[in-house]
This record gives structure tokens, C-alpha cells and sequence, in this order.
């Protein structure tokens, strides 16, 4: 079972899809979603609609990062096909998804599941999300919650 709101964050370290190390504490408002594979459809709408909501995150002060155990050239590939302008942590141990208690599958694949993360711990867990619709709806809730606002 992964972490649950009012739950530390982890600090993790991990390579982006440009093979640069980066280490996150998240004090400050941070979107971790763990997707599948790259490259897959229901990744790939994902990914989509992160990045189309990415402007508006932004100006919320959120980061975003999308984590899953596919390899820093796979991200690579991945982003420049599609145009991601966010991170995405190359996690092909599952160290990151360990720390974060999510669950692989059988193949090895993570499970689909997001996290919301300010002040140095959870404020919202998301499992088994559909990929349709679920950057908005992340980012609708913790502007709703409270964890993040925006500019007037």
C-alpha cells in the first residue's frame, strides 16, 4: 500500500530523462505521478495532459515529475517524441517506487498512482487513476484543498 496523506515524504535521487541527477525533498508544492512504460497509450495520454496543464501548474508553484522503470534514454525518446517539457525520473530499480510504497506489477511495471507533496509530506494519494482527465483533476484538487493557489 503506498504512502497515505499526513505521511513524510521520502527523499529521493534519481536521474531525469537528460541523465542529470536530481534530488527531491519536496518542501515545496510537488506532483510525483508513477505511470506504467513509456511509450504505451494510457501513458502516453497521461504524459499529454500533464504537459498540456503544465503552464498552469507553474504559475501554481507545483513541479511535476512522472516517475515509472523505464531507463533515462527510454524518457529521453519519450520526451522528445511526444514534447514533454517536464521531468521524468528514470526509476529502473524501482528504488523511487519502493520509496514511495507503490506497487509493481508482475512485469515490474509500477502502478499508476500519484502523489501531491508540500511542506516535506503527503497531502494526497491517487491509485489506479484513469489517465484521462487526471492531470486536471490533480490539479483541481489541490487547488480546491488548499495545497496550492493562483496568482490573482
Amino acid at each position: 500500500m503506498p504512502l497515505t496523506a499526513g505521511d513524510d515524504a521520502p527523499t529521493v535521487t534519481a536521474p531525469t530523462q537528460d541523465g542529470e541527477a536530481v534530488t527531491l525533498e519536496f518542501d515545496e508544492p510537488t506532483v510525483v505521478y508513477f505511470y506504467p512504460k513509456d511509450d504505451t497509450p494510457g501513458c502516453t495520454i497521461e504524459a499529454n495532459q500533464f504537459q498540456r496543464e503544465r503552464e498552469t501548474y507553474r504559475e501554481a508553484g507545483v513541479d511535476v515529475y512522472g516517475v515509472s522503470t523505464d531507463d533515462v534514454d527510454s524518457h529521453q525518446s519519450f520526451c522528445e517524441q511526444e514534447g514533454l517539457e517536464f521531468d521524468l525520473l528514470a526509476d529502473p530499480d524501482a528504488e523511487i517506487a519502493g520509496a514511495f510504497d507503490v506497487d509493481l506489477r508482475d512485469s515490474g511495471v509500477t502502478t499508476r498512482t500519484t502523489f501531491v507533496l508540500a511542506d516535506g509530506e503527503v497531502q494526497a494519494v491517487y491509485e489506479n487513476v484513469d489517465p484521462d482527465g487526471h492531470a486536471r483533476d490533480v490539479l483541481l484538487d489541490a487547488l480546491d484543498d488548499g495545497v496550492v493557489t493562483l496568482p490573482e
